[in-house]
């Protein structure tokens, strides 16, 4: 998997990044995928990448954290309508529960610790979506690579 590169950004349209402008990275090359088509996408009018805090309860040790989505962003429709959206950036594997074992090996213990923590971001993130009226918006290799 592509999740252990890092690195920094530098759009070719500073101009649609709203943040700091120096200070853009990308945790994944799936990451720095999707910031290459905000960036040159001219349907993308303004983005920015992990500008916005939502708070949750983590089900770990039940206390408030704070989910820093991936991105923000504010687009055009094929209609023209002007929409914001959360978007965040995931393997598929984690969006759905890991697959039940007849043991509880360590990876299995990761994978369903990540899939509960992401389910309560996600949860927290969506209602702060309705009530802000941005879409929340889940991206995997799937809509990134086709497939």
């Amino acid at each position: 998997m592509a999740h252990y590169h890092s690195g920094k950004f530098t759009p070719k349209h500073p101009e649609k990044y709203s943040g700091d402008i120096s200070n853009i990275h990308w945790r994944s090359s799936w990451e720095k995928k999707a910031m290459i088509w905000f960036d040159t996408n001219p349907s993308i009018l303004q983005w920015a990448s992990e500008e916005m805090a939502i708070p949750y309860i983590s089900p770990l040790d039940n206390r408030p954290h704070m989910y820093f989505v991936d991105f923000a962003v504010k687009y055009k429709t094929r209609e023209g309508i002007i929409k914001r959206a959360l978007v965040e950036v995931k393997p598929f594997a984690q969006c759905s529960p890991p697959k039940q074992q007849k043991r509880m090996t360590k990876r299995l213990i990761t994978e369903t610790t990540t899939y509960l923590v992401n389910q309560n971001k996600w949860k927290a993130a969506k209602e702060w979506c309705v009530k802000n009226q941005f879409d929340f918006i889940i991206l995997t290799e799937r809509e990134l690579f086709g497939g």
